[in-house]
């Protein structure tokens, strides 16, 4: 891992960005007290650092007709790598999964699935996360509501 030194500048850039990655360089210079010029070299900076991973658009799930958050936890059977590598590119594949994390704890996967409804989720559960190799037991939990969710790093 590489350790990347930012300064205040590059953390009020990328707070700027998290929150407005629309915003042009030229509002965003002046957000930030920086010339057009150089703000635009430190956001190329922080792009071909790896830093700025991407740029996209945060749609709202329940106006899309996803309302349903299910966090699914997953024991596998084993903890070969062979287990684990035939697991991981699997639930890869899964479009209803956004995101999969491999744990420390009782579980070893923890994945975020989100669904139309209830029904939504039984398909998915049929279709996708009973086929996954490996998988020994599942506990699904349902989010009844988002009180907090951000994909701002606290910079």
């Amino acid at each position: 891992m590489v350790d990347i030194q930012l300064d205040q500048t590059d953390r009020r850039i990328l707070s700027v960005l998290q929150m407005d990655g629309r915003i042009s360089n030229a509002d965003l210079a002046e957000r930030i007290n920086l010339s057009a010029s150089a703000c635009h070299r430190r956001v190329q900076r922080l792009d071909s650092l790896g830093i700025i991973k991407n740029y996209v658009a945060l749609l709202n799930n329940r106006l899309v007709g996803l309302p349903t958050t299910v966090f699914v936890e997953i024991t596998l059977s084993g903890q070969t790598d062979e287990v684990l590598d035939a697991f991981e590119r699997e639930v890869s594949q899964v479009p209803d999964v956004l995101e999969c994390h491999l744990m420390a704890g009782e579980a070893d996967y923890l994945l975020k699935v989100i669904a139309k409804d209830t029904d939504d989720f039984a398909r998915i559960h049929r279709k996708y996360l009973a086929r996954l190799p490996g998988v020994a037991q599942m506990h699904s939990s349902f989010s009844l509501r988002s009180v907090s969710n951000t994909t701002a790093l606290p910079i």
